[in-house]
């Protein structure tokens, strides 16, 4: 049984040549929207290690201590990595306090 042209031209191309398509004018309404929903200046950004005035860290646990911080992050309601900056910071506090900054 035959298939067919299975989407394409006789031809044998998927598209019609380029004088053949319509001309796609920009969607300046899309552009517009775009345009209000991204930030004022570069300060935050994901794609390098800083997101407006922090600093982005990783972390990796092992499996087993991965599971406990997710399961404590479950018991109060929050995300692993809320909790894990939550701890760090009350850290950092208790380290400045003991070198008595």
């Amino acid at each position: 049984m035959p298939l067919g042209s299975l989407g394409r031209s006789k031809s044998g191309r998927h598209r019609p040549p380029a004088n053949e398509q319509e001309d796609v004018l920009p969607d300046e309404e899309l552009q517009s929207y775009l345009a209000a929903l991204a930030p004022e200046t570069d300060a935050e950004t994901t794609a390098g290690t800083s997101f407006g005035n922090a600093q982005v860290y990783q972390l990796r646990l092992q499996l087993m201590a991965n599971e406990q911080l997710k399961e404590m992050a479950a018991e109060r309601q929050t995300s692993p990595q809320a909790l894990a900056t939550e701890w760090v910071m009350q850290r950092l506090e208790w380290e400045a306090r003991q070198r008595g900054y």
